[in-house]
């Protein structure tokens, strides 16, 4: 299975890149699935039901959300009735929507994609590493489901670290988000999965994380409030990667990092 997971979208820039470019990839890398985060993509905050169902509509399969997953109140009433676009799964118990959702592509095949977030430096929510190991006594890789990507929206690399070798040998992939930077350590663990602490983000990185730059620096350099962070709104890079997976296994065969337009350096997969 060739899976496509694309970091955080921020803003306008952002999610206009990827609703342009999700077709073509889809084409030219062979896709079964993409992945994209959007907790960000409403103006920064959040994730408006209309924007998840423009990027629904262009070919992304399924939607992951964190921190800001309640930042735009009209989601809390259409999470229920939009089973792709999944918050993270340690949010307390009868919380709006699922923090997980089985895909089933045209040809039969299955893939379980999974969203948790961390607590180090994070608003505080239930264990993600007790709530990951429960939905995995459902699901199995390789039997049940051929694929299983995990999205960890997590402020510390170290918890992201210690989730990828926790799921070593268990699931297709775990990706960080929430840092919009990406990093430089992707790889296949020794089990066999996939792992990236984070993908980036898919915004104008001519910015402070995606935020206009001088609204973000005036708050470092006056602890004062300013008005609220803006978008940045130069070019988007795309910014993800690219794994394919063995479905007798469903543990990943190869990956690569993937950053298209904007300001960071091109890549693309060649498989």
């Amino acid at each position: 299975m060739r899976l496509l997971f694309l970091g955080d979208i921020v803003g306008r820039s952002g999610r206009e890149a990827v609703i342009s470019r999700v077709p073509d990839l889809r084409r030219t890398l062979a896709l079964d699935l993409v992945v994209v985060n959007a907790e960000n993509a409403s103006h920064g905050f959040g994730l408006s039901p209309a924007i998840g169902t423009s990027l629904l509509e262009c070919g992304v399969d399924v939607i992951t959300l964190g921190n800001h997953a309640w930042d735009r109140r009209d989601l809390i009433g259409h999470i229920d009735t939009q089973p792709r676009i999944i918050r993270p799964i340690n949010y307390p118990p009868g919380t709006p929507g699922q923090g997980s959702v089985v895909v089933e592509l045209a040809d039969g095949r299955k893939t379980l994609v999974v969203n948790a977030m961390g607590r180090l430096f994070m608003e505080p929510l239930d264990d993600p590493f007790r709530s990951l190991n429960e939905l995995l006594t459902k699901h199995r890789l390789g039997a049940t489901v051929q694929a299983i990507v995990v999205d960890i929206h997590a402020e510390a690399t170290s918890e992201k670290w210690a989730l990828g070798h926790m799921l070593d040998g268990r699931v297709s992939l775990v990706v960080g988000t929430h840092t919009h930077t990406p990093t430089a350590d992707h790889r296949i663990l020794a089990a066999g999965t996939a792992f990236q602490t984070d993908a980036g983000m898919c915004g104008d990185y001519d910015s402070v994380i995606g935020m206009g730059k001088d609204a973000a620096v005036t708050r470092f350099v006056r602890k004062m409030p300013t008005d609220r962070l803006q978008p940045a709104e130069g070019e988007a890079t795309v910014c993800g990667l690219m794994v394919e997976t063995d479905d007798r296994t469903g543990l990943a065969r190869r990956m690569a990092p993937l950053r298209l337009g904007g300001l960071l350096a091109q890549t693309q997969p060649d498989f």
